[in-house]
């Protein structure tokens, strides 16, 4: 079986990359991707020779401004020649699905999302780069429009779909009118080791940007000064969420892995206000015996056991231990609340048994999963 993976771009390591590496050990492949910074190859342990970029690699600063040749992205991806390959493997969150293949090719999409810009987060988009009005305005809002038309008339090219969660799904199902089967992304639990030892502060960390909501736990600790925040990452809100924090929250910035394995390690609890496709911090604060308190919308609903379904069920044969507490508004209120109810309620969470419940993402498991299904599905092509 000779198998292709095209994967969006290759240029900062992610969530999405750590994936494309898990496909790529499953099933070692030549990789296309639009753009590639080659010095991210190398902790993803990929082959330079295996990877072929699009013509937007020539164009200025590809790596760095890549985004902003968005409206030549389609036809970019259509570019690449993937019909001498027995089976393509898509790794997309915006227009690696839309590569051409034809009948006699198995085209598998593991989707991360569809293109958030021009569908669920499109008024947002619009509105956080100031391009909601005025002639750059009309010209972006024409771009996504025809971003979607073709996005949409893609989704026929996948035989089927992978999503990263029940969440994704539904998503796909109301984009793309397609069902999907979810294979949950791999995450390195074993390089986030169990502390029972917890210290008397909260941990928030990911990039500082609006709809990861950094400005409402800022806010939200303001109301509460005896407690204190340490925040991890960067990002283009930094200045702004730095100068509204109160004397007991500490940004630091962009940390090492280790620095943040250490403050997720010892922190009462990871503090997480996004509304996010599946959301890897939770799960890997989870595998440090940390509790998470979260906003209980998107992806965290499936990765965090919370309170309430065990205080409903103390009696219950099917118990399932509490691994954090959902916050349902999006208010610096709501948040002082869940805070709160996590500190009358401290002694139902158990280290061990948040990180068994980690321990349901590792990458073993979603390596297995894929192998199997990818096995599963050439097998029924063939009966």
């Amino acid at each position: 079986m000779r198998s292709a993976i095209v994967h969006d771009w290759i240029v900062d390591i992610g969530g999405a990359e750590r994936c494309l590496e898990s496909i790529n050990r499953v099933f070692p492949s030549d990789i296309y991707t639009l753009v590639c910074r080659e010095e991210s190859l190398r902790p993803l342990c990929i082959d330079p020779a295996r990877v072929r970029t699009s013509f937007l690699q020539r164009f200025p600063q590809a790596a760095k401004r890549y985004r902003s040749y968005l409206p030549f992205f389609p036809f970019a991806v259509e570019q690449f020649d993937v019909s001498s390959y027995d089976v393509v493997i898509s790794s997309s969150h915006a227009v690696a699905k839309g590569v051409l293949v034809n009948a006699d090719q198995l085209h598998l999409c593991y989707c991360y999302t569809p293109m958030r810009y021009a569908w669920d987060l499109y008024h947002q988009y619009l509105n956080d780069t100031g391009l909601d009005r005025g002639m750059k305005g009309k010209i972006a809002k024409l771009i996504l429009h025809y971003l979607r038309i073709w996005d949409l008339g893609t989704a026929q090219r996948v035989d089927h779909f992978i999503a990263i969660s029940h969440y994704i799904a539904r998503r796909i199902r109301r984009v793309y009118g397609r069902d999907a089967t979810v294979i949950y992304p791999p995450v390195d639990i074993d390089k986030f080791a169990l502390s029972e030892r917890k210290e008397d502060y909260y941990i928030a960390a990911s990039r500082i940007v609006p709809y990861k909501k950094m400005d409402l736990i800022v806010e939200s600790f303001n109301q509460m000064p005896e407690k204190r925040l340490v925040i991890i990452g960067n990002g283009p809100d930094f200045n702004k969420v730095k100068g509204k924090a109160g004397r007991n929250i500490e940004l630091l910035g962009y940390q090492p892995q280790e620095i943040m394995r250490k403050y997720l390690q010892q922190a009462k609890a990871f503090i997480f206000a996004a509304e996010e496709d599946f959301g890897i911090l939770p799960i890997e604060a989870q595998a440090c015996g940390t509790p998470v308190i979260a906003f209980g919308r998107g992806g965290v609903t499936e990765t965090v056991v919370p309170l309430s379904n065990a205080l409903k069920r103390d009696h219950e044969a099917s118990y399932t231990p509490p691994t954090g507490i959902f916050f349902h508004e999006q208010t610096p209120g709501a948040l002082s609340d869940a805070v709160q109810l996590f500190e009358q309620n401290e002694d139902r969470f158990t280290g061990s048994l948040i990180r068994k419940n980690a321990e349901r993402f590792s990458r073993e498991r979603f390596e297995k999963e894929l192998k199997e299904f990818v096995e599963r599905t050439i097998a029924g092509r063939r009966t």
